[in-house]
Parts: C-alpha cells; sequence; structure tokens
C-alpha cells in the first residue's frame, strides 16, 4: 500500500512554479511560522511576492516555538477564524507546519483545545501547504502532526489523511542560513525516519529505495554540510532525503525510536532529532534479532558494517549523554509505552527494555 496525496513541487524558486497550484487553495491565508526563520531565509518574503501577483490576502501568524503546543493550535485556529482566512500556509521546520495541520483541522471541524487528538472528530479540513526550511521532519508529505502539551508535559503525535498538505514547494536554498546544530539534528530525525520504514511492522518494499537511497546520501552529505555550510549541492540531497523520509513514515509510520525520544523533549527541551539520535544506536541494537535481514541489506547496499554504521554516528558531535532523574524516568516509561507508535514496534518491547535505554543515555 502506497498513499501520498500532495503535489510536491522540489525546484529552486519552488515558490514561484507552484503559483498556479497556490491560485486555487483558496483566497485568504493563514501564514503559519516562527518569529525567525521565515524571514531569515527569504521564504516569507518570495510566498508574499508570490501571494500579491496572485492577489491572495494573507494574515501573518508568526508565533509558533519549536515543539507547538495545543494553546498555539487554538490561538491560531481563533485568528483563522476571525479572519475568514480559507487556506494555510506553514512555513518552517516540522513545527511551523504541525501546526498549521492541526490549525487548518481545529479550524474546519470547531475542535476546542481537548479535542485535538479526536481523530473520529475529523471530518473536514481546509486546504494546507507546507514550506520546509529544514530538512528534516518531511512533515511536507505526511498525514501527522506532532503537539505538545506543556500542561501534562506530554507530547504526542496525531494522524489523519485530511491533515496531507494539498501542495509542498521545496526549495533546498532555504536551508543555508540553518545553524550547524539545527543542520545536524534536522538530518538525523530525516535518518530516524529512513530507519523506522524497515523497524515498522507496517513496513513496506514499495519505499525500501527511498530508505536506501536517502540514508546514503545523508551520511555523505551530512558532514560535508557541517564543514561547508554554504554547499548547496549537499544542502539539496539533505532536503531530498528528508523528505524521502518523510514518505516513508507516512506508509509506515515510526516506532520507539519516537516514542522514547518525546518525553526527553517535554521534559528536558532536548531536540527532536537530537532524542532520536542519542537513542539510535540502543534502538538499532533492540530491533536488529527481528529485523535483521532488512538492516543487512541497508547495509550491504551502503557497502559497509552495522559497526562501520556506528563508527560514523559517533563521529558526529551531538550530545550523547543528558542528566535524567529517577522520578523522570519512572513517569516517563508507562508514557512510552501508552504511546500509539508502540503498536508498530518489529517485536515485543517492555519497559524494562525502555529502563535499560534510558539509563544507558543517563549522565553517571
Amino acid at each position: 500500500m502506497f498513499y501520498c496525496p500532495t503535489r510536491i513541487i522540489f525546484a529552486d524558486d519552488a515558490i514561484q512554479k507552484a503559483k498556479d497550484k497556490i491560485a486555487v487553495l483558496g483566497k485568504k491565508a493563514l501564514l503559519v511560522s516562527g518569529e525567525k526563520s521565515a524571514k531569515q531565509s527569504g521564504a516569507l518574503s518570495d510566498l508574499i511576492t508570490v501571494l500579491n501577483e496572485l492577489e491572495i490576502h494573507y494574515v501573518l501568524f508568526d508565533r509558533i516555538k519549536e515543539n507547538p503546543t495545543l494553546d498555539s493550535v487554538m490561538e491560531g485556529k481563533q485568528i483563522f477564524l476571525q479572519n475568514n482566512c480559507d487556506f494555510v500556509i506553514g512555513i518552517g521546520g516540522g513545527s511551523p507546519i504541525d501546526a498549521a495541520k492541526a490549525i487548518s483541522l481545529a479550524a474546519a471541524n470547531s475542535l476546542n483545545r481537548d479535542e485535538i487528538y479526536n481523530i473520529a472528530a475529523f471530518k473536514n479540513v481546509y486546504p494546507i501547504m507546507a514550506i520546509p526550511l529544514t530538512a528534516g521532519t518531511g512533515s511536507e508529505a505526511t498525514q501527522y502532526s506532532v503537539l505538545s502539551d506543556p500542561t501534562h508535559k506530554k507530547k504526542a503525535g496525531l494522524g489523519s489523511d485530511l491533515a496531507f498538505p494539498a501542495l509542498a514547494a521545496i526549495d533546498p536554498k532555504y536551508t543555508l542560513t540553518l545553524t550547524p546544530k539545527v543542520t545536524m539534528h534536522t538530518a538525523l530525525d530525516a535518518l530516524s525516519h529512513l530507519l523506522e520504514g524497515l523497524y515498522s511492522n507496517q513496513r513496506s518494499p514499495l519505499v525500501y529505495p527511498f530508505i536506501y537511497k536517502g540514508i546514503a546520501s545523508i551520511m555523505k552529505c551530512l558532514p560535508r554540510a557541517l564543514s561547508e555550510p554554504d554547499n548547496l549541492a549537499a544542502r539539496k540531497e539533505l532536503m531530498q532525503s528528508a523528505l524521502y523520509g518523510g514518505i516513508v513514515i507516512a506508509q509506515g509510520s515510526t516506532t520507539l525510536q519516537h516514542s522514547i525520544g518525546y518525553p526527553l523533549t517535554s521534559n528536558y527541551n532536548i531536540p527532536h532529532g537530537l532524542a532520536n539520535a542519542m537513542v539510535m544506536e540502543d534502538i538499532m541494537e533492540l530491533y536488529y534479532p527481528a529485523v535483521s535481514k532488512e538492516l543487512n541489506d541497508l547495509f550491504a547496499y551502503l557497502n559497509l558494517s552495522k559497526d562501520a554504521f556506528y563508527a560514523w554516528l559517533r563521529a558526529l558531535p551531538f550530545e550523547r549523554k543528558i542528566e535524567l532523574s529517577d522520578t523522570f524516568i519512572e513517569e516517563a516509561i508507562p508514557q512510552v509505552m501508552g504511546s500509539r507508535n508502540m503498536a508498530l514496534n518489529p517485536l515485543p518491547v517492555s519497559e524494562e527494555h525502555i529502563r535499560i535505554i534510558f539509563e544507558h543515555i543517563r549522565k553517571s
């Protein structure tokens, strides 16, 4: 099974090339972004130019933080409705795009804060456009929106086919302004998505070519982008790999790899991609008996061993350890066990497995 209804325009000057497709989305757009990245990258200016050419009115909602909250979604919903908008454009990394999806669903279905995760209540959606500014989440090609609830220190995702963007305009030049840390963390998020395409018990060989090519490109181009931040060719390959990762998880979703990272982000503000990277080796070791063929085929394609993959990962300059309290671990374990992603693990995962992984990344 394969389903990806998003029209994807991956090109230089992608927003301008998407002009005819934007024209049919609506007459007034809510632009959803963070405070800085949409402006700094040049994407907001490019978008406004096209909207003005099309005589499409817009309202800017630029208060989305990393790990968008239910409250920010509710705020966006009110702005959308008060201004009589009829479509949404998410501009940024996964956070603004995920928020745009949730705002559209909340507005179209008159949802309150407590109903955001009630997928049964999703009957309608306003058209969604995605303009990614990072090479990470692949949210421009998925039906998922991951949101945070600060009140309960919880981060969780929702998934609905209605949340697929109608249109995605992807231009690698917008990633040239990313810091080295964001470049690395987002690429590691994309790498996690691609690996989980092999881990998920809903894995589909239809997407294996995306997985193989995406992982090979990240391994080749991430070190290059870190050492040569202006290397547009490397940025393009990373952006393409992130798109592949989104397409992959849209088919098979994610697993413990993501579930265990959510409480790290909610409680310690660990960037999502970094949280995935911190547990990546442990997850691969845990899963290997169940997916050894899939991983061995991947390593054969990459022409390296599992140990060589670990060596490449260990050479990247990211934090591996964090100070975790006993209370956090005991409270996080049932949260991880209750995550919807856990139904997709390739083998049974126990509370003890999760405890061991947390202990392994815990500073002694």
